[in-house]
């Protein structure tokens, strides 16, 4: 073989070592013990939180919708927290769950309303109302209930609501069962005039009836919300009065029904009652009385309940509730509510303590009264 030839050879076969086996030049070969992590000396973008991570912080319960609205051709849609829909039309609201409650505007349970149909099925609960009317107007809401063997409880993450405008131009207001409502100012809670509107693009005005004037809205002291009526944040005996609301919407306005607005004298708590007997002391055979009398708030209902000595021998005694509105004064009313226990035919059995309980929904004060025999 030439000699060149023979060259050639080698220093191709040395060129393809070096191309295939041999390390690179300026790096040592790795020993057995080496470590594999690269060195901590480069600053690294510290990395967010995975979604799931950043939620699962978040303990606060996930509120779901069970609510859907059924439209045309069997389509379904979330309702929205307020909808528009013209009177006449029907209503189908559904929500999920094998037991579920419902709320809507109370006059159509008042008036046992054919034109609504509550159904429960096996996995949703189906709301029906028929021809509907501006009278509709109002919330619609419903939730899951989780039942028991022995109680069922409302699941607050488990709701649905909307508010539905039925719109009726011959109807700006959503009507009222009366021609006037009373509506009463306690210093401690905003008071509200219901005038309530069957489109929430109609304009509203609050006037009082004397002097004839606009009050004014100034959306701090006085607001108008569309699905209550004129709120009074903080009520003084200044806003005592008639008032009325004005409505416009595209046509000739319309006026609301009448509110007689009355200051409340008496601050919010449990009852305040006394209790005063006929006679504390009575003969055999004659006829004794008992009044108990509770000075509240005028909307503030008192339930009564009596204990009293011949109630354990099944003692026939008569009882009697009643209640009215007395003017103090200066546009200052408060609501006298009274009960009175009578025992005929005073006897020994009848002597004793007569106990009062009245209660509303602040409360209960027991007062009491001692009647011998002589």
């Amino acid at each position: 073989m030439k000699p060149w030839l023979l060259l050639s050879l080698l220093l191709l076969h040395q060129t393809l070592q070096n191309a295939v086996g041999q390390p690179a030049k300026n790096k040592r070969p790795k020993e057995p013990g080496d470590n594999r992590i690269k060195p901590a000396n480069k600053k690294m973008k510290p990395k967010a939180p995975k979604l799931k991570e950043r939620e699962s912080a978040d303990a606060s319960p996930k509120i779901h919708s069970i609510m859907t609205q059924v439209m045309e051709k069997g389509r379904f849609q979330k309702p929205a927290a307020t909808l528009n829909l013209s009177a006449g039309q029907s209503l189908e609201l559904r929500c999920k769950g094998n037991k579920i409650g419902w709320s809507y505007p109370s006059y159509l349970n008042t008036f046992k309303d054919s034109r609504l149909s509550i159904k429960q099925h096996d996995r949703y609960g189906q709301l029906i109302l028929q021809n509907s009317t501006a009278a509709d107007t109002g919330e619609y809401s419903c939730w899951l209930l989780a039942c028991t063997s022995y109680s069922c409880k409302k699941d607050e993450s488990r709701t649905g609501s909307t508010y539905i405008f039925f719109a009726d131009k011959g109807e700006l207001f959503v009507p009222s069962p009366s021609y006037f409502e009373v509506v009463y100012l306690n210093p401690d809670k905003p008071a509200v005039i219901p005038c309530r509107v069957t489109s929430p693009s109609a304009k509203v005005t609050l006037h009082q009836e004397f002097p004839a004037e606009e009050i004014k809205v100034d959306g701090i002291n006085i607001m108008y919300d569309t699905k209550r009526g004129f709120v009074y944040q903080h009520p003084t005996s200044d806003h005592k009065g008639v008032v009325y609301c004005r409505a416009e919407s595209r046509g000739d306005p319309q006026i609301s029904i009448k509110y007689q607005l009355l200051y409340v004298e008496v601050p919010s708590g449990p009852p305040s009652t006394t209790i005063k007997a006929s006679s504390n002391k009575a003969e055999g055979g004659e006829d004794v009385s008992v009044l108990c009398t509770v000075l509240g708030e005028p909307d503030v209902e008192v339930e009564f309940n009596w204990i009293y000595p011949g109630q354990e021998y099944e003692r026939p005694v008569l009882m009697q509730d009643s209640w009215r509105l007395i003017n103090r004064g200066i546009g200052h009313t408060t609501r006298i509510s009274e009960s009175i226990i009578t025992i005929e035919d005073f006897e020994t059995i009848d002597a004793g303590n007569y106990i009062c309980i009245a209660q509303n929904l602040r409360g209960q004060t027991t007062v009491a009264t001692h009647i011998e025999l002589i």
